[in-house]
């Protein structure tokens, strides 16, 4: 069932674009979130998630995922819920393709690396930097830096967790020029990119570290959630090989989740009487959701996971190299700008050269932060796995 027509972001009363468009050539039949999601896709950034790490670092291992995967797979998930819904699958398509793009290398032991290396000048985050990235440091276009992308698009961007009280320094930037009204609920098409973003990384982040032999099968049945499916593949497929149960389990996993995603949502949209965007965005709590029930069960995979893989003990040696990575090339830069490629050079005050640094940085994909240390600073010595 779908939801209201008139909850769906709709292409045609989009509130437009930062720069009008007037002579781009040829544009092709397409909407204006046709466009952005185009635009993200061609854009540097998204192809620098090619070698950016997931959980494990990018250059290890042809089968585990990387930003870029992962994104592609929360986009998957992203538009069949919207096409479900009724909503616009385009702009969540978009917005789940674009939600990782500020990821510096090495993933969030990278970004704490960053944040504390230009602490002094308002510091790194992630959601900030995909801002300032499509709005300013990608430069397709003759006429303006950045993607130009739509406000729906900037809006999901900014808020697809929530209302923003307090924006980082990056994205109050952004809100200063665009106006992105931080204080209200995004489009429910942002509220449901981030929850396939959940949705995809609780699965297949177990897919990898099972993989791996770093996340432990025996604690991860401990979670009620994991081991209901765990018996009922079983009970399926006795037989089954341990490895395609694993691919059984993630793929159930995944479709409890959307269920009970696509059923929550509607419930809540009936009960708060919504019909257009604007109540979508005036709801004051988040329309697309899980169930009580299964955000228990979620809050506790997540637990379980960041216990036993994201902070497991065989990943801190690789941590550790990664934070000590980059927190030498931002201090190396920041010691001597003129290391810095020419583009890079705007402005000589201490905050705009730090700003420049970890722009520069954050752009890195793992094996180009690792040649650079080498070139610049000296061996880096990642374990052979992991």
């Amino acid at each position: 069932m779908s939801l209201p027509a008139g909850i769906a972001a709709r292409p045609s009363e989009s509130r437009g674009r930062v720069h009008a468009e007037p002579d781009l050539g040829p544009r092709g039949p397409r909407d204006a979130f046709q466009r952005d999601r185009d635009r993200i896709v061609h854009s540097v950034a998204f192809r620098r998630l090619r070698h950016k790490t997931q959980v494990f670092v990018a250059p290890d291992g042809d089968h585990y995922r990387v930003r870029l995967t992962h994104s592609i797979e929360v986009a998957q998930i992203g538009r069949t819920v919207a096409r479900v819904l009724g909503l616009n699958e385009d702009l969540t398509e978009a917005l789940c393709l674009a939600h990782d793009l500020g990821h510096p290398p090495f993933g969030h032991a990278g970004e704490d690396a960053l944040d504390a290396a230009i602490a002094d000048h308002g510091g790194f985050d992630h959601n900030g930097h995909t801002l300032r990235l499509v709005t300013r440091l990608e430069t397709p276009y003759p006429d303006f830096d950045g993607l130009n992308l739509s406000w729906e698009t900037l809006e999901g961007l900014a808020k697809h967790n929530g209302p923003v009280a307090n924006p980082h320094w990056a994205l109050a930037e952004v809100d200063a020029e665009v106006g992105l009204d931080l204080h209200s609920f995004a489009s429910l098409e942002a509220q449901v990119a981030a929850l396939a973003d959940d949705i995809a990384y609780d699965n297949h982040d177990i897919d990898d570290g099972l993989r791996a032999g770093v996340l432990p099968l025996d604690l991860l049945l401990e979670q009620p959630f994991v081991k209901r499916h765990w018996d009922a593949i079983g009970a399926r497929w006795p037989d089954l090989p341990l490895d395609r149960k694993v691919k059984a389990l993630v793929r159930d996993q995944i479709g409890t989740m959307v269920g009970d995603l696509l059923a929550e949502t509607r419930r809540r949209v009936a009960a708060s009487g919504a019909e257009t965007l604007a109540d979508v965005r005036s709801a004051g709590m988040a329309l697309a959701g899980f169930s009580d029930e299964l955000a228990a069960d979620e809050r506790a995979l997540k637990r379980c996971l960041y216990a036993n893989l994201y902070n497991a003990p065989a990943l801190q040696p690789v941590r550790i190299e990664a934070q000590r990575v980059v927190a030498n090339l931002a201090a190396a830069y920041l010691a001597d700008p003129r290391l810095l490629p020419d583009a890079w050079h705007r402005g000589d005050c201490a905050e705009t050269t730090a700003r420049n640094v970890a722009d520069y940085v954050a752009g890195m994909t793992d094996p180009f932060a690792i040649a650079r240390h080498e070139a610049l600073v000296g061996p880096v010595e990642l374990p052979e796995k992991f």
